[in-house]
């Protein structure tokens, strides 16, 4: 497997120097960078960072809702022919806030009807789109894809390899637990992971309540082969735990 980090969480509350914070990250093993700003993407690539994923719209408002349908597949097509054309792996989808009565079924059946054509332009494309499961517990109220079996069947009924789950391992902590057996169970709808502890978001330490190093040999032994994204908030110097985090997975290998 692959491993990336996220620029935001990485960068959060620090003044950094683009350019050498990226070129540390690499040195330190990094092999993709993820959620970059679109002017840093030629630093990055310069420095032999994959651009790995992008977002393709306000996380907010997403497919659940028909009403918005148009507007969205419109913005996610922009975003995904810049996927194309800046060399960026995947792009993140959402199904958006609850609206009306919040059952499921509707807003599943919404996100298949508005999802296909994109799924279908991302294809065309050359890239991935990874539909991602937030908390609605603590970062994200409202949040409907907030468990691993509503955006599952999703992906299921769409049976798009170019579509996949962004399976977040913090979210999903706060959400269901259970991380193990439901990556067992959602393994092939499964086409990147992030990590960060939980709760908290902090790093992959013993202060935290995840089994990251369980996790990581779970995933090597089912022969995982996307990306690995760290996503977390780092307490102390973060080129250190970002190494400190790459280090489990690869310990796994």
């Amino acid at each position: 497997m692959r491993q990336s980090f996220a620029w935001w969480s990485f960068t959060h509350g620090r003044e950094v120097e683009p350019r050498s914070f990226l070129r540390d990250a690499a040195e330190a093993g990094a092999q993709g960078v993820e959620m970059l700003p679109e002017n840093l993407w030629p630093v990055a690539r310069d420095l032999g960072l994959s651009l790995v994923t992008m977002s393709g719209h306000a996380l907010e408002s997403g497919f659940n809702d028909p009403a918005r349908h148009d507007a969205l597949r419109q913005e996610v097509f922009r975003n995904v022919d810049s996927a194309a054309a800046g060399g960026v792996d995947a792009v993140i989808v959402f199904a958006g806030s609850c609206f009306g009565d919040g059952a499921d079924a509707p807003a599943i059946a919404a996100c298949v009807e508005g999802l296909g054509p994109v799924v279908a332009h991302a294809q065309k494309a050359g890239v991935r789109l990874l539909l991602e499961l937030l908390n609605s517990k603590v970062d994200h109220p409202g949040h409907q894809c907030d468990r691993t079996a509503f955006g599952a069947e999703i992906v299921r009924q769409l049976g798009s390899p170019g579509l996949r789950l962004l399976y977040d391992g913090y979210h999903m902590q706060l959400m269901e637990g259970d991380l193990s057996r439901t990556i067992k169970a959602n393994f092939d709808l499964i086409g990147h992971i992030h990590t960060a502890g939980a709760p908290g978001r902090r790093d992959l330490d013993d202060r935290q309540e995840i089994n990251w190093r369980g996790i990581a040999g779970l995933l090597h032994h089912a022969g995982y082969d996307h990306w690995v994204g760290h996503e977390f908030v780092p307490r102390g110097e973060p080129i250190a735990a970002l190494r400190q985090a790459m280090e489990l997975f690869a310990a796994r290998a």
